[in-house]
């Protein structure tokens, strides 16, 4: 995200100027204002390659209560948190505070874990009971003050910069029972009491402090919703209460550490603020964008704008607020106001929960950590900003494999990045929460937040990295995303007999001419009786013209589109039911034959050849003649014959006009038709792979000596990646996917002729160990010669790459066999239909085939995404451009025989995704004119180079073809008038011809004397 500029209403945009102008509370509403060339692929929202900046912070982060234990030895006291884990969470480890982690004995363990990330900060927190068991900063706990100078001497060692939280919510028992807590005031001056201390006792190793971490939370929940420790639920006083003692706690020590100990110790003081974000139902409403500024205002602005802004409270808080918010006086605000060296923010999941306290204000809850690091800048005048904690959760059962950590990582990282070098926000440091599991506050050991996996019953507490830790790793390694998973674009060109396509479904017949004017041969008389209505004369015929392909209108209508579109091949299905209404041949549908012939005869005229294919189910519609549907459909072995019979008849009728046949379209995607059993499953994908053999096998045998076409069926090939590069589990199953998915078909047809060893191997061991799974039929050895073999081509309907995550084994859909799962990447350029955009997929799935498969051809048979655009399909345009490199990449770089790419589709339909290059009423898009000029160049040339193909000239031929076939009526028109106009130029000239010489004739006539020649 750019800077984005306020749209919509005037009055906005004047109110952000003007604060703007005046540096006043206010200015963060222009990050709800999208701009206007905001879209879904600019360059500034797409995921972004690059580099932090050199002197970037890396840093992992602990609470000393959630990983320190230690609680019943060592002098340490009982904190809050203590008794609230015992008594509200019946946490029996819960009331050592952390102790399943110990760090306090494994220490060590600790700093080695640093030593694998490669850390240059550990940001952890002090325990105020630890050093003062009763809160009082009188004599300190001696054995707390030598562990904290052990790690903080370890750290110098590693050449690790510590960053100190004074409070990070364990306040000494004994205050809340004495004071009341942070209700009472006089927690300001023993705050600074032990501040104090620390500093004089850490204070020459320690350059980064942190006063309190995340005062809203200890506000809120402790004092409100009584969700955290203390657990009150005392009532808006009390939280407003204790959140001004909070701040005025933190300007004592501030300006105690200033004036006292940063002349020499040269440090740095913030405080840590949290905060959620929060997204407006409606971008373009102002009243929307009005709440999001509110629900922000009462989090983060209650104590960033005494802070980093006037001094007091937001005006907003004050005004709706004012029988219960504090009041500070001017002194106070004086005091206030500038008491961070820095901003230190979190933005992790307790800010997030639990969501029925939070204040949404009716809008949407949202993770664009870059958003809000924008609110901060615009707010507080660009402040350089330390995010304190960041990261997310997983649940309690997950050990190493934390794949879903690692996205969440992935995608707040690259937010953060594009902060800094795409909006110019100046974030210093980022640290990854929390290093190690442990003790997760209200929700006690039920989920898990460390990037190393400690076992709580474990004696040694082991420290292990999660998969998390390794990408961490990686990216401090990297200092960002450098690591780009695809190759630079390439320039070069396809050969000159590349098939480029476009992909339809299925081609509903017309049952009679849409133009029935030319072969009616009845006669009418119009308003005969002054109804206005036709009236056919009785006992008149007329004399008619044959029948015409272009009679029909939908023919027309793609006539016109193909020959925009400029592509050399169309793809599209016939529909088995309509040719075929009984299943077999006894009855044929010849006017559905006709149709589809006119369909093929018309686009040849434009110099369109055809790719038809015989049948086209989906999960919704199978698509299959009545009768063989209620005989079991693809369960019952007849119907490949009748699909055979079938095959013949469309061979003979149409495969003189026909030279690319796709037998069964995406039979690999059948399984949610049968999903009764997993042996419904595969014995229907084995009949399906048996009636394509059996019509290649009659093709072959029949028609290709004279037709010579050639024969395939079309498989849908996504992309499998593992989700977890970490995990060895992972890359298992996404090879065991493409197995299950892919090689399913491709194994028969183009390998052993049999399904792949490795799915065969798989559902094996399943079987062994006792687990619920189908048992696959087995090719007789006549089935095994008939499949194998009987492909010309490979041709892969590739849409998207899938990632893939190695699942439990379990029962219930048959699909689950192949124990794999999906896992979305946030971090991915989405369709509306959740479509991930992952251009280098297509070049991984075509080496994938050469590798298994030799060099056959191949043809990319639908290859498109959705897109809601009506005109300027952005989207469509970035996705074709990006994918087709990949496609070159793997024909110029990796010698894959790719002979066609053919673009889905031709026309969206209503209601459904957008995946059309012309809408439901046939209005064209943007991206037609960018597949153009693919094509015409053939690719994408260098800007020296030469044509290679004559493309040129067809695109005109083909533009003389579209003038004609839009403008028919009106040729004709025009040249019944210029042929009158001739014969009326013939007529005249020739009757002043007969006069000329008339009169010329007479001339010659003698005249009696005395007459005179008159001439006329």
């Amino acid at each position: 995200m750019s800077r984005r500029g306020p749209r919509g209403s005037v009055v906005l945009a004047a109110l952000v100027v003007l604060r703007a102008v005046a540096g006043l509370s206010g200015d963060g509403r222009a990050v709800w204002s999208k701009a206007p060339g905001s879209g879904p692929v600019n360059e500034s929202q797409l995921f972004l390659y690059g580099t932090f900046p050199k002197d970037f912070l890396w840093g992992a982060g602990t609470g000393a209560f959630q990983v320190e234990g230690g609680a019943e030895g060592d002098g340490r006291g009982p904190s809050i948190w203590d008794r609230f884990a015992r008594t509200r969470l019946g946490s029996g480890g819960g009331a050592g505070g952390g102790s399943d982690s110990d760090s306090y004995a494994f220490l060590e363990k600790d700093l080695s874990a640093l030593d694998f990330l490669g850390v240059s900060f550990y940001h952890f927190s002090i325990s105020w009971p630890r050093l003062f068991p009763d809160g009082e900063a009188r004599a300190a706990n001696a054995r707390g003050v030598r562990f904290y100078n052990a790690l903080l001497d370890a750290l110098a060692r590693r050449g690790v910069q510590p960053v100190a939280t004074l409070f990070h919510w364990d306040l000494p028992l004994a205050l809340q029972r004495r004071y009341g807590g942070w209700r009472n005031a006089s927690l300001v001056g023993l705050f600074n009491d032990y501040a104090t201390f620390c500093f004089r006792a850490f204070g020459d190793r320690v350059k980064y402090w942190l006063t309190i971490h995340n005062p809203y939370l200890v506000a809120w929940h402790g004092y409100g919703t009584g969700a955290h420790a203390p657990g009150e639920a005392a009532g808006a006083a009390a939280v407003y209460a204790a959140g001004h003692n909070l701040l005025k706690a933190h300007s004592k020590v501030w300006h105690n550490y200033n004036i006292n100990f940063r002349p020499h110790q040269k440090g740095w003081l913030s405080i840590t603020l949290g905060s959620h974000w929060i997204e407006p139902n409606r971008s373009e409403n102002m009243m929307d964008i009005v709440k999001c500024q509110q629900s922000m205002v009462s989090v983060l602005g209650w104590f960033a704008h005494p802070i980093h802004g006037e001094g007091d409270y937001p005006e907003e808080m004050k005004k709706k607020l004012l029988s219960i918010l504090p009041l500070f006086s001017e002194a106070e605000k004086s005091e206030m106001r500038g008491t961070a060296d820095f901003f230190a923010f979190s933005f992790g999941p307790n800010n997030f929960k639990p969501l029925n306290t939070m204040a949404k204000m009716g809008q949407n809850v949202s993770l664009n950590l870059r958003e809000v690091l924008n609110w901060i800048k615009l707010e507080y005048d660009n402040p350089r900003i330390l995010i304190a904690e960041n990261g997310w959760f997983t649940d309690s059962h997950v050990k190493t494999e934390d794949t879903t950590a690692i996205y969440m990582m992935k995608n707040f990282l690259n937010q953060v990045l594009q902060a800094i070098r795409l909006d110019e926000i100046q974030v210093f440091g980022y640290t990854a929460w929390s290093l190690l599991d442990g003790f997760e506050w209200q929700d006690a050991y039920t989920t898990r937040r460390g990037l190393f996996y400690v076992d709580f019953n474990s004696k040694q507490k082991e420290r292990i990295p999660k998969s998390s830790a390794h990408y961490y790793k990686q990216i401090i390694r990297e200092n960002g995303f450098t690591l780009k998973e695809s190759t630079p674009d390439v320039q070069g060109q396809f050969p000159c007999d590349f098939s480029w396509g476009v992909t339809e479904s299925v081609l509903k017949p017309e049952a009679v001419a849409s133009s029935p004017q030319f072969s009616d041969p009845h006669l009418y008389v119009w308003n005969a009786t002054g109804n206005r209505l036709l009236h056919r004369v009785e006992g008149v015929r007329l004399k008619t013209r044959p029948a015409q392909c272009t009679d029909f209108v939908s023919i027309k209508k793609q006539l016109e589109m193909l020959a925009r579109m400029k592509v050399t091949h169309y793809r599209f299905a016939l529909d088995w039911a309509s040719v075929l209404p009984t299943g077999d041949l006894s009855t044929v549908n010849r006017q559905a034959l006709r149709y589809y012939r006119c369909v093929v005869s018309e686009g040849l005229k434009l110099s369109i050849s055809p790719m038809v294919t015989l049948y086209h189910p989906t999960h919704a519609h199978l698509g299959l003649p009545t009768p063989l549907l209620h005989s079991g459909g693809w369960l019952n072995p007849s119907t490949a014959q009748a699909f055979e019979a079938y095959a013949g008849l469309c061979f003979r009728e149409l495969g003189d006009l026909v030279k690319l046949w796709i037998t069964i379209n995406e039979p690999n995607r059948l399984s949610d038709a049968y999903s009764r059993s997993g042996n419904d499953t595969y014995r229907a994908a084995h009949h399906l792979l048996l009636a394509h053999a059996r019509a290649w096998r009659l093709y072959d045998r029949r028609f290709r000596p004279a037709q010579r076409g050639a024969v395939s069926l079309a498989l849908h090939a996504d992309w499998a990646e593992p989700a977890n590069p970490f995990a060895a589990s992972h890359r298992r199953a996404a090879e065991r996917l493409l197995q299950f998915e892919l090689a399913w078909f491709a194994e028969p047809l183009f390998g052993s002729g049999d399904y792949p060893p490795a799915a065969r191997a798989h559902l094996a061991a399943r079987a062994r160990r006792g687990l619920a799974g189908a048992a696959p039929p087995r090719f007789s050895e006549a089935e095994r010669r008939l499949v194998r073999g009987a492909a010309d081509f490979c041709a892969l309907n590739h849409f998207t790459t899938r990632f893939v995550l190695h699942e439990q084994p379990r029962g219930g859909r048959p699909d689950s066999d192949r124990d794999v799962r999906f896992l979305q990447d946030v971090t991915r350029l989405r369709s509306p239909s959740r479509l991930a955009v992952v251009p280098w997929g297509a070049r991984r799935l075509l080496r994938w085939v050469r590798h298994n498969y030799g060099d056959v051809d191949v043809y990319i048979t639908a290859n498109g995404i959705d897109d809601p655009a009506l005109e300027d399909d952005r989207l469509r345009k970035y996705y074709v451009e990006k994918y087709i490199q990949e496609a070159l990449k793997a024909y110029l770089i990796d010698k894959v025989k790719i002979k066609g790419y053919y673009a889905f589709k031709l026309t969206e339909e209503k209601s459904k995704p957008r995946y059309g290059f012309f809408s439901s009423d046939f209005k064209a898009k943007s991206s037609i004119q960018f597949y153009n000029k693919v094509i015409s160049n053939s690719g994408f040339p260098s800007e020296n180079s030469s044509p290679r193909c004559t493309q040129t000239q067809r695109n005109k031929e083909c533009t003389v073809c579209l003038f004609l076939v839009q403008k028919k009526p009106l040729i004709f028109l025009g040249c019944c008038f210029f042929s009158t106009l001739v014969v009326l130029s013939i007529t005249i000239f020739h009757k002043q011809k007969r006069k000329f010489w008339k009169a010329k004739n007479l001339q010659h006539i003698p005249l009696k004397k005395g007459h005179k020649r008159v001439l006329s």
